[in-house]
Parts: C-alpha cells; sequence; structure tokens
C-alpha cells in the first residue's frame, strides 16, 4: 500500500504542479506605461501593460483576479484588423475599448462578463484594443469618438 501511494506521488503530483504552473506562468508584459483617454476636454490616465507579441496578446487579463481602477492593458496589432476578443479564463469584468489606427474609440463593449466564451467584435477594422476594468469607461464618461494618447498612436504628448 505504501509503495502504491509513494508511486501516485511520485507519478502525479510533478504533472499536477507542472499543470497548475502552466495556468500560472507570468507572460512578461515589461514596464508599465501611460495611457491618457481624453473625454469632454477631461484627460482620465492610465497605467497600462502592453500586449504586443503573440504570447501576450493570447494571455491578456487571464487569470487575473484583481485590477486597479486605473490599471489597464492595450493589445497593439501589426496590422490594423477586425478584432475579436473573449472573456474565457478572464475572472474579472472588463470594458474592452475597440480604437483605431489614430487613436479614436470606434465602440466599447461594457462590463464584458467573465469566463464567457461569446466573443466581442470591432466589426470594423481597429489597430488597437484597450481593456479597463469593468464599469470604469461608464463611470469617467469615456465613450466612442475620444481620443486615446499613447505613443502606438503617436498621439502621446512630449
Amino acid at each position: 500500500m505504501k509503495r502504491t501511494l509513494l508511486t501516485f506521488l511520485f507519478l502525479f503530483l510533478p504533472m499536477a504542479a507542472s499543470a497548475q504552473t502552466a495556468k500560472n506562468d507570468n507572460v512578461d508584459f515589461g514596464e508599465l506605461v501611460p495611457l491618457t483617454i481624453v473625454s469632454e476636454g477631461a484627460e482620465h490616465v492610465f497605467s497600462v501593460e502592453r500586449a504586443i507579441t503573440l504570447d501576450q496578446q493570447a494571455r491578456g487579463m487571464m487569470f487575473r483576479e484583481t485590477m486597479d481602477p486605473d490599471a489597464g492593458m492595450i493589445f497593439e496589432f501589426d496590422k490594423p484588423k477586425i478584432a475579436t476578443i473573449w472573456m474565457k479564463n478572464t475572472a474579472i469584468p472588463l470594458d474592452i475599448l475597440f480604437v483605431r489606427s489614430n487613436g479614436k474609440i470606434l465602440k466599447i463593449e461594457h462590463m464584458a462578463q467573465p469566463y464567457k466564451l461569446r466573443s466581442a467584435s470591432s466589426e470594423a477594422v481597429i489597430a488597437a484594443v484597450v481593456e479597463l476594468q469593468g464599469g470604469r469607461s461608464r463611470d469617467l464618461g469615456i465613450k466612442p469618438g475620444d481620443l486615446i494618447k499613447h505613443e502606438f498612436f503617436g498621439t502621446s504628448t512630449p
């Protein structure tokens, strides 16, 4: 009996630990960068992570359980495209801002629900997606047509 238990522990615990590590392994998003949204003359400043590589974009905000109100993530696409985002393995509600290459917000998916497999689409060609804490866009009055200042769009101020 002891031998069976030891065999089980020896064979299966490393596999379980490996699966847990794969789920929680961190993708390096680099330093936080400023991103400003200009809405009705007010400027709202966020500190965002940049999802540039395919690995970073695939991971996004998955497996995170909290998000600061002034935090976010920008998904920078190498070519403008129609983009879809889903919430599989994402534990917190998000506002998803679809952004044109000139930095103007095309569309906002408000309060995208955690773990949902339904995808949200930009429905038109965009250059980037910005994810904010769910409800934050409405709280701050951010809406389609507002400008995002960030180096990716060439709209940041010196």
